[in-house]
């Protein structure tokens, strides 16, 4: 089994908390960064990937934000200070919190969708690998936790010493390594996106496969989850019909643009064969 006894808390700078969870995010939007901006220049994509960017990291964290206030709201109705602040972040409320600030962008700026999804398809590249190291600051931090484990082995079982973002009642209790399950799904899919980044067209392509696949393990995942939400239906809670959301929307958009990419290339390959027996003929 193992048992994390690490304190959340990485060091204080006069009355502020630095937590590892904040760390690791820092250092996951860190990583994106770099990797958004070599795909930007390998796509030969002609905006400012630096605006969009910032833009995008705020409506990840307001949306992460409000969507972990949203899953927990009654736990922050008692305690309304702790309403303000980053040290919980809901990862499917920071994905669509980017998604939003991207097409306000985009608005704003008159920047065209085409140019857009290009520019999602050099994110796509790190989003991944930086939700990977961000489930490691949730790792560390406590938060995120899975339910009780039958089980007393890693890894189906993990312990967490006491900490403030777990409840009591869990303290030093076998649970399942949900956060851990995460980061291996995340750096699965980060690195199947990164392999096939050159094959997938038109663009926006791969921002729909990995948000797609993302979304089914992360479906899968939560039903292992401790201190769920509200069900919904079908079993599922608010962040599990986002990722439903995602698929059904995503996925059927994938495979229609890429079929229809198919089709149009197959049209323009046919008809240049044929201008080419013509000239020859000629």
């Amino acid at each position: 089994m193992l048992t994390i006894s690490i304190d959340p808390i990485a060091f204080n700078i006069g009355s502020l908390e630095i937590r590892w969870y904040g760390i690791m995010v820092a250092l996951g939007v860190a990583s994106l960064l770099v990797i958004m901006l070599k795909e930007a220049k390998r796509r030969a994509i002609p905006r400012d990937i630096y605006g969009i960017f910032f833009w995008g990291v705020v409506g990840g964290l307001v949306g992460g934000r409000l969507a972990y206030v949203i899953y927990y709201w009654e736990d922050f109705m008692a305690n309304p200070r702790q309403i303000i602040g980053f040290q919980g972040l809901a990862q499917m409320g920071m994905i669509v919190g980017i998604v939003v600030a991207a097409l306000i962008y985009m608005g704003v700026t008159r920047m065209r969708f085409s140019t857009l999804l290009s520019i999602g398809d050099a994110f796509m590249a790190g989003a991944l690998l930086a939700l990977a190291i961000g489930r490691i600051g949730c790792t560390l931090n406590g938060c995120c936790y899975g339910q009780p484990s039958p089980f007393h082995f890693f890894p189906l079982a993990i312990m967490y010493t006491p900490h403030d973002t777990i409840p009591p009642q869990y303290w030093n209790v076998p649970l399942y390594p949900t956060q851990i399950y995460h980061v291996f799904w995340n750096l699965i899919v980060f690195a199947t996106v990164w392999l096939l980044r050159r094959k997938f067209k038109p663009a926006g392509s791969l921002v729909f496969f990995g948000f797609s696949i993302y979304a089914i393990g992360d479906l899968a995942l939560r039903f292992l989850r401790g201190g769920r939400g509200a069900i919904l239906f079908w079993g599922l809670d608010n962040p599990q019909v986002v990722d439903l959301a995602l698929i059904v929307i995503f996925l059927p958009w994938l495979i229609f643009k890429m079929r229809r990419f198919h089709e149009q290339a197959s049209v323009a390959e046919m008809a240049s064969q044929a201008e080419t027996g013509q000239n020859r003929e000629g």
